[in-house]
Order: C-alpha cells, then structure tokens, then sequence
C-alpha cells in the first residue's frame, strides 16, 4: 500500500482533491438556455493552443470544474449536468463515423441524463436547473430541435449555462453543487460495524469501491485502466470478493486516481492556479510506446529539482539544460529537503484492461539527484556525430536516443519494455545496467557498422555512451569480477586491455585505408567489424598485411605522406603491445573485451577523423605520442 499511500499524499499536496464530488475537465461548448428552456446559443469553449516545432496549433477546449462523471463500462450510464452529445441531446456528433448507435440507443442515453437533471429539479427547485430540464424536454418532445457545431468531436463534453447567470455552469450553482454533493456522499460507516478498514486512510468502509479509471496511460484502452482491481477469482482471497481483497474508500480511491492522472497527463490543469489554462509541470518520462515512468517527490518545496530530472532525461542532447542541471544540485540544497523530502518513482504500462506496476522506487530526493547525476557522468563520451547546424552536442546522449540505439533503424517501440524499464530503473538507483544492454548494444553496432547517415552516427554514439555506462558501473560494483580498466570519456592511451587495444587498432587500419582507397566501396570496418570484435586472432593477422600495402599508396601522396607515416607507425605501436610468446591476438573476446573494443574503436576514430586545425587546437591535450605529423 506504500504507492497509494504516496498517491494520496501527492493528492493532497498539489489540492488535487480538496472537493472529490468535482474534477477539472476539458468542457468544449457551453449550451445557453433561458428561462423558458430555449436554447440561446451554443458557444464555443475552445482556444487555440501554443504551436510546437512544425505543429500548426489546434483548438483545445478550456477546463472546467465539472461534476465527477461515472466510470463507464458496458452499460449506458449518464453524467450529471455535463456529457457528450449523444447523452445530452440523443444525437450523434456530426464527425462521428465511427460510432453507429441506432435512434433507440440514442434516445435511451437521453433520457438518462434527462432523468437526472429531473432528479435534480425535483429536490432543488432550482431555476437553472429547471431551464435546463425544459430544454431537454422539449428537445426530447421534438417542440424545439438542435443543431450540432459541425466541429463537433464525438467525445466533446457539453455543459449547461443559465442565460442570467453570464459565465455560471448550471452545475456550479449552489443548489446543483449542493444536490451534487448529497447524492455523491453516503453516510459515513458505523466504525463499529464497518466490515474493512480503508488501506490508504485507516477510516472503517462497509462496502469498498471499484477504483476509478486512469486514462493516458500507456497501452491501456482510452476509456482508462484501474491501478487495483480482481476480475478474476484467481486473484481473490479469503472468501472476499472484487476489490473487498484491497478495501479502499471513495475517498481515497478518488485521490489516488486523481493523482495517477496527474502524472501521466502531459498537461494536467492547476488547480491552485487563478485562469483556467494554467497546467502542472509535467511528471512523466515516455519509455516506448507502452511504458512511462512517472515520478513526484514528497515537498512542493523540492518542485524545481524534480522539474529538473524529466528535463534533463527528455532533452539531455541540450549542453545548457545538462550544465544548469549539474549547478543546480552542486549549489546544495537546504538540510530539510536533503533529509526529509522523499522521491518516488512509478513505472506503468497498460495491458488487459488493467495498469501494469513494471518497477516502484522510492528514496530520499538527494539520493536521487546523486543517483541521476552519476548516471550523466557514466554516459559522458566523445562525439563523432557532426553537430546539426553549428549546434555543439552534448557528450551525454538524451534518453531517446538511448532506447533507440538498441533497436534496428532507432524504433524505440521495438526494444523489449523490461529492458528499458531497467535501463531507466538502473540510472534512478544507481544500480548495474543489465548484461542485456550491453549485449544489444553490441549486436546493434555490429548490424550498423557500416551506416554512416547522421541518425546513424548519432545512434552509434549513443551506443558507445550505453556501452561505457554498462563497463563503468560494472567496475565500480563489482570490482571483483572485472578485468578491464575504468572507461574514460577520451581515449585512454594507458588501457592495456585486449579489447580495447584491438578497437583502436581497427580505427587506424580504417583511416589508412581511407588515407590510400579514398572512399572504397567496403571498408575493413564494413567487412571485418563484426568478427575482429569477437574473434580477433585470425582477422587481424589477415588486417595486418593489407595495412603494409595501404601504407605505401597512401605515402606515394605527397599531402598524406606524414600523416600515413605516422599512422603506420601507431599500428605498429599497438600491434607490439600483443606478446607473440603468449600467441599475440587473442583467439577470442569476452563480452566485457568486446564492449571495450567498441570502445577503442569509437574514442581513437574521434581523434583520427578530426581536421588538421581540429588535431592542432588539441595537441596540448593529447597524451605523447599521439599527435599527427
């Protein structure tokens, strides 16, 4: 129960749900009826929203405190004072080509609604509400007709203003409200007889409620998917039956819905915030297709440093947004929210009609910031790819670009959710990255060696930032069972390891090969990529002997003779450091060697394939030895 707990409480924190009876929803078009049930108009209550990228802006309606409607399942049920055409009117949207519901459902959803605004007129009395019944009887008698805005979205909510009232939903007047609130609530349980105690709040419950839906989360069906339910005997114990297994109050089940929509909604609107239009930050991290990872922390006084770890994991290619990430947490954080202020994490998918829990975390805040902060660090590589339009990019890849260099072609959805999960999971923990990562990101980068578009220098990147992260992590939890060096950023001229030695290798044999073919139609990296990096012994013998030929073309060109000369003499260098008294090249590489040979090969292609005034203006900091004649 510790993630409802956490849910309520956020609840309560952000004023989710200082009135459970009422919700902020989007209301597209407001109905003005007079006192004689005519309509006056129907007025749109929509704007156009701020474009993004390339994306013309679009109508979206304005939120609106509205009653809180049913959960709707199979059966027909009416909302109160505020629905869709179909239920309010008994009509079709005009877009709606979907959906073909015949005359006879259409008027027995009508009716529904009807039958409650009649409830309501009954008890209150209430002007408003009267205008609004006689309009809908005569609507339903055929004395008066209606004609839909013809952008009318079938899912379009309508709600009812009394013309007297200029601006006031009918469902906002107080004896509406009040009427509202009476039929919502029940009496409170006889904590004597009450048969459960609510999980979440303690109060005694005679009778659980089925948890309210949760719409947007990923995979699950739009009209929504429940955190807690039991659909199933198989699930259920002790002779209880539904949800009597997780006995919850209305309450508590509200808030706790209320909350989870908050997190998983792009834009939830504020409900402290004085204009209607005014959102939440966000609090959500899409992983694929069917996975997101929603997180919150347990103080609004900690807001911005939670702000900061979406940004920072949705657009981390962005050197001020990761600078600015890395001062804000080095400035220090005031001893109460280091102490105090808890971070959770909540891992979701939906499938079956029912939410999927993939992974619950929960720390200190500081504990987290630390977590995510040595996750960039890990991630921190050289570049190959050539910056987008004289933007410099960052050395530590966005998470997009880490999910979708482990699928072929960048498609993030095709990466298994478990093993993005993990990924995600290891960087908020601090713990070791999966093998699994490691493994795809070697079976990607051999598959797309040879690709050299932009999008696939920038995934080969990303791979190589993955890959140190895995071996780093590795050597610094379990020292004990690795034998390789700690990865650096930059080559490492000092890392003896096989593996690694080998990737270098590979680099200077293609940069000779392109010093004397120019552009050959198969590179030595295209050709002999995948087997040099797991079974080097029989390839590099082979590698080596062309290299003598490549560099002698290569040093009958005047302009390249220095360079060619110098290349020549780094294979050589590398080469010698494999002791033939101990059968030179290995015959083959362990998963970890193979990493580093990925590795290798990316950090010393950087420093080969840099310019003549690139190589210059870093001579200062590159090891000796390795600068260029």
């Amino acid at each position: 129960m510790t993630i409802l707990r956490a849910l309520y409480d956020l609840a309560e924190q952000e004023h989710l749900v200082e009135d459970t009876d009422f919700i902020l929803a989007p209301v597209a078009w407001l109905v003005r009826v007079n006192a004689t049930g005519g309509i006056v108009s129907i007025d749109d209550n929509r704007v156009e929203d701020t474009p993004t990228g390339k994306r013309k802006p679009r109508l979206r309606a304005r939120n609106v405190r509205i009653p809180r409607p049913p959960q709707r399942t199979r059966a027909a049920v009416a909302a109160f004072l505020c629905d869709k055409a179909e239920y309010v009117f008994g009509v079709s949207a005009p877009s709606d080509t979907k959906t073909q519901r015949s005359a006879e459902e259409l008027m027995a959803r009508a009716a529904l609604f009807r039958a409650q605004v009649e409830r309501c007129a009954e008890v209150t009395s209430d002007k408003g509400v009267v205008a609004v019944l006689s309009t809908l009887t005569s609507l339903a008698n055929g004395t008066q007709g209606i004609s839909l805005p013809p952008d009318c979205a079938s899912n379009d909510l309508f709600a009812f203003v009394y013309a007297p009232d200029v601006d006031t939903c009918v469902h906002e007047r107080p004896a509406a409200a009040a009427y509202w609130k009476a039929v919502r609530d029940p009496e409170d349980a006889d904590p004597v007889s009450a048969r459960f105690t609510c999980l979440v709040t303690g109060v005694p419950v005679d009778e659980p409620v089925n948890f309210p839906k949760v719409k947007r989360v990923p995979g699950g069906m739009s009209s929504g998917v429940p955190l807690v339910s039991f659909n199933s005997p198989a699930f259920e114990s002790y002779g209880w039956k539904g949800n009597e297994n997780a006995a919850i109050s209305r309450t508590a089940a509200e808030a706790c819905a209320t909350a989870l929509e908050r997190l998983v909604h792009p834009a939830f609107p504020d409900p402290r915030a004085d204009h209607l239009g005014e959102t939440l930050k966000p609090r959500n991290v899409r992983v694929g297709d069917s996975t997101l990872v929603t997180y919150w922390a347990s103080s609004d006084a900690a807001s911005k440093e939670v702000d900061m770890f979406g940004v920072a994991l949705n657009s981390s290619d962005d050197p001020e947004i990761v600078g600015e990430l890395y001062r804000s947490w080095r400035r220090g954080h005031d001893t109460e929210i280091e102490d105090t202020t808890r971070f959770y994490a909540l891992t979701l998918s939906g499938a079956q009609g029912r939410m999927v829990v993939r992974d619950w975390f929960e720390t200190s805040l500081a504990k987290a910031q630390r977590n995510l902060e040595a996750y960039f660090d890990d991630l921190r590589i050289v570049r190959n790819t050539p910056p987008p339009g004289g933007r410099a990019l960052s050395p530590i890849p966005a998470l997009d670009a880490l999910l979708g260099c482990l699928a072929p072609l960048g498609k993030r959805d095709e990466v298994p959710v478990p093993l993005a999960t993990a990924l995600i999971s290891a960087a908020l923990r601090g713990t070791l990255f999966p093998l699994a990562v490691l493994q795809r990101a070697l079976e990607r980068a051999r598959a797309e060696i040879g690709e050299n578009s932009w999008a696939d220098l920038n995934r080969r990147d990303a791979r190589a930032a993955l890959i140190k992260a895995v071996l780093i992590r590795r050597r610094r939890i379990v020292p004990s069972s690795v034998h390789y060096p700690e990865p650096t950023e930059t080559m490492d001229p000092n890392n003896q390891n096989p593996g690694y030695l080998l990737g270098r290798l590979m680099a200077v044999l293609e940069r000779l090969q392109q010093l004397a073919l120019d552009n050959p139609n198969a590179s030595v990296v295209d050709r002999y990529f995948s087997a040099a990096s797991a079974t080097p012994r029989g390839v590099f013998i082979r590698l080596l002997k062309n290299a003598r030929h490549h560099a002698r073309k290569a040093e009958d060109d005047p302009n390249n003779a220095g360079f060619a000369r110098w290349l020549d003499r780094q294979v050589d260098d590398i080469a010698d450091r494999f002791d033939p008294r101990h059968n030179g090249f290995p015959a083959t590489l362990s998963i970890e060697e193979q990493g580093m040979f990925v590795l290798g090969y990316h950090q010393q292609r950087h420093w080969l394939w840099l310019s003549k005034e690139e190589r210059a203006s870093t001579t200062a900091e590159q090891p000796a030895g390795q600068n260029a004649a």
